[in-house]
């Protein structure tokens, strides 16, 4: 498959699009990642982002949210999600060729971005670019609204939450994960993080975690298109288990704050810790590859 260039992620334009999970979620991912990356690993993308910190990770998870409401960001809008066209809840599945379209998407630029970093063919201040969309890339693309076209990827479902207006998206974005984390913060983040750290360590996933990156690989472009397909369509496959389970009429104009939030609240826990750790290793294959 072919690959932007670097020169088409720098002047493409914008198109509206969906935000991403909140920036405690996105610290969250980056923190679990920070947890797990090789030492060689840890060291160059200290360097490169200058910042020797525990945080060095979780301080850029969120910059690409907000660069893409810049002047020079604004091409990268639509590389925050995929447009599944499917029919949930019916059916659901992503597929490139449909999906994806000449505008770019989030597999797409994930691709994209881990080749500007392997190639390193470009100025440092591209490669931290490349490095701060990666890992805001890899959280975004484990949010199953980030992989669905119905209704704007939620964003047009109006629900309530806690007794306030919102949207389905939006509170799959923040309100759920901050349900679990019990706050928006830095320490929600590192706290929740711990917390997922432990069940991938010793709990409930560590018989999983090896299976979440069976077949990563970034040896080219096709196998990293492979490997990103491959979460988005897991993420996606939520949109109908647990996401519109019952349909848009199901949630729409309902407050979502109780027994749906319950329902939700493992999903998205499974997908912090996932993302995490496959955020780790894809940086991990990305050193290895230089």
């Amino acid at each position: 498959m072919a690959r932007f260039t670097t020169l088409a992620l720098l002047s493409t334009a914008a198109l509206p699009g969906a935000m991403a999970w909140g920036a405690m979620g996105h610290e969250t991912v980056a923190y679990i990642a920070s947890n797990y990356v090789s030492s060689a690993t840890k060291s160059y993308f200290q360097g490169l982002l200058d910042d020797t910190s525990a945080d060095y990770l979780a301080s850029v998870a969120a910059w690409a949210d907000s660069y893409r409401y810049t002047t020079a960001g604004k091409f990268s809008a639509p590389y925050h999600y995929i447009d599944a066209n499917d029919n949930p809840p019916s059916t659901c599945g992503v597929d490139m060729d449909r999906d994806c379209g000449s505008e770019g998407c989030v597999v797409r630029a994930l691709q994209n971005y881990t080749t500007i970093l392997i190639d390193q063919k470009v100025s440092d201040a591209n490669l931290q670019i490349a490095a701060k969309m990666v890992i805001h890339f890899a959280g975004d693309i484990g949010q199953p609204l980030h992989c669905e076209a119905l209704e704007v990827g939620g964003n047009d479902i109006d629900v309530e939450y806690d007794g306030d207006d919102t949207n389905l998206h939006a509170i799959w974005d923040s309100n759920i994960p901050e349900s679990i984390s019990g706050g928006s913060s830095l320490t929600s983040a590192k706290s929740w993080a711990t917390t997922l750290i432990k069940e991938i360590d010793s709990g409930d996933y560590k018989s999983e975690a090896a299976g979440w990156v069976s077949g990563l690989s970034v040896d080219s472009s096709d196998d990293q298109v492979s490997t990103a397909l491959q979460w988005a369509t897991e993420s996606n496959a939520y949109v109908c288990t647990t996401v519109l389970k019952g349909g848009v009429s199901a949630v729409e104009n309902q407050d979502l704050s109780g027994d749906y939030t319950t329902t939700a609240q493992p999903v998205v826990d499974l997908q912090i810790a996932k993302q995490g750790y496959r955020l780790a290793k894809w940086l991990d294959a990305i050193v290895a590859a230089m």
